[in-house]
This record gives structure tokens, sequence and C-alpha cells, in this order.
């Protein structure tokens, strides 16, 4: 299944139990919007699930957007059991680093070129 909303794309991989995200441009308030019911439902249904997070021509968020990335990441700490950045900029491949208190996930960072590799590691 596959979810598009203004600035990102999710597609469930595996039955649900990965999650594709595509985000481009600014995230805003209103991306969540969308985003947090489809992820809540995958978690509901599986408990823990693993996200790629793929990073093309993004460029951060809105203060709206950050401020439900935050309330995101307080609610889900413990339900993301790998988190796998794909991304193009220094600033990109640092937030690997930054999500790491955020959350309980095993977390790594691939630039675009990987995206195999990190398809892969998501699925390992």
């Amino acid at each position: 299944m596959e979810t598009q909303v203004k600035n990102l794309t999710l597609a469930e991989i595996d039955e649900g139990k990965i999650v594709e995200v595509h985000a481009t441009g600014k995230l805003e308030k209103s991306d969540y919007e969308s985003f947090d019911p489809e992820v809540e439902r995958l978690i509901e249904k599986h408990g823990k699930i693993r996200v790629l997070f793929v990073m093309r021509d993004f460029h951060g968020w809105t203060t709206g957007g950050l401020w439900e990335d935050i309330k995101f990441d307080a609610s889900h700490f413990k339900d993301i059991e790998r988190l796998a950045l794909v991304g193009d900029s220094k600033w990109e491949e640092w937030m690997a680093s930054f999500c790491k208190p955020f959350t309980t996930a095993k977390i790594k960072y691939f630039p675009t070129d990987k995206l195999s590799d990190a398809r892969d590691w998501i699925r390992g």
C-alpha cells in the first residue's frame, strides 16, 4: 500500500513491517496529519516496525512540522526497531547521530547511491 501526502510518500513493505518514506521539500504539520495515523496503524498491527527514510531535495521542517516530528519521536521512542536514513548532504548524515537519543532504534545513514544497501540493512 502506498500513501502520498504533500511532501511525503509512504510505502508498506513486507506486509507493513517496513515503511519506506520518501521526503521532499519542507515537512509541514499537515504532512504529519496523514503520516501519523498510517504509522500508528502499522505499529498497532506489528508492534515494532522498521523505517527507511529517503530524503531527496529535502529542506527540513517548518516550525509546525518540526514540532509534529518531535511529538512523533517522543510517542514512538520504542516502536521503531531500525531506522535507515538515506540522503546526499552532510546535515542529513548528521541527523543520524542527532536522532539517537530520541529512540531505541538502531540507526544508520546511507548516501543516496547506496539506497539498495539501505534496503538490505533495514530488512536484515
